[in-house]
């Protein structure tokens, strides 16, 4: 804002509001605006952490809306125009490139039927679309699936342990192959429920259950340093872009006595 006061009480006068305005956004008054504007909705995101307000109403409904106007227009864009509308229609496209193709009407009237759940009456029509969708995204998925996570996770267990211990690398890659190789096999006993688990049974499946709450917390602790990345990223922006590095600077000598 400051930079909007010089500009117009430059060259010992002031400028018209319109070219004072215009000279304001062209020399970067533009990113002001924008980090203003962030700083705030990151403001009203953060205010959640007090109670739930209109504020932050305001920003999730602003959030959900832009977010799904966004995926709408790359939807469009990079798939419907390309792929549908292009090949019925192709003097629509400007390179030429595109040639008639009558079978898109079929997943074009697929797609239709999504929309009809809105109307009553003629909801059950999505449930083809639906059918179509899921039946052919797992057939697709089911071998990527295999080969992808699950039959390289099998070699992984099955791969011989090296038992010689050489060097301290060799010590490491033998803990390493004894642990993938116990958790594996006890938390396969713990889902085995054909055999009632006590005795050594019922030992092995414990460790299967320890090895299970390793994992999930090892999961959970990874999303979590993931959403802290994000607010480390959002505290940055609110200190260095927005607040600026001189007053930051200065706030942290008063704590350091300086």
């Amino acid at each position: 804002m400051t930079h909007l006061g010089i500009i117009l009480l430059q060259n010992n006068g002031l400028l018209p509001w319109q070219e004072a305005m215009g000279t304001f956004f062209t020399e970067g008054g533009m990113i002001v605006v924008g980090t203003w504007i962030a700083a705030g909705l990151t403001l009203f995101m953060f205010s959640f952490v007090y109670k739930d307000n209109p504020f932050f109403r305001f920003g999730e409904h602003l959030y959900l809306g832009i977010s799904a106007g966004y995926l709408m227009s790359l939807y469009f864009f990079n798939n419907m125009k390309p792929k549908f509308f292009y090949p019925l229609m192709p003097f629509l496209d400007a390179s030429g490139d595109s040639t008639l193709n009558l079978w898109v009407i079929i997943p074009g009237i697929l797609g239709l039927f999504i929309i009809f759940r809105l109307i009553p009456g003629w909801g059950w029509l999505s449930r083809i679309t639906f059918a179509f969708y899921i039946g052919g995204f797992t057939g697709i998925s089911f071998p990527k699936v295999l080969n992808g996570l699950l039959l390289p996770q099998f070699y992984a267990t099955m791969q011989s342990i090296p038992w010689q211990v050489n060097s301290l690398d060799s010590a490491v890659l033998l803990l390493n192959s004894l642990v993938l190789f116990v958790g594996a096999l006890s938390v396969l006993v713990y889902f085995f429920f054909s055999m009632e688990h006590r005795g050594f049974i019922g030992g092995v499946s414990r460790v299967g259950i320890y090895t299970l709450m390793i994992a999930f917390g090892a999961s959970f602790g990874y999303t979590i340093m993931a959403r802290i990345s994000l607010l480390i990223g959002r505290m940055q922006f609110l200190m260095f872009d927005w607040i600026g590095d001189e007053i930051v600077a200065r706030i942290g000598s008063l704590f350091h006595g300086g």
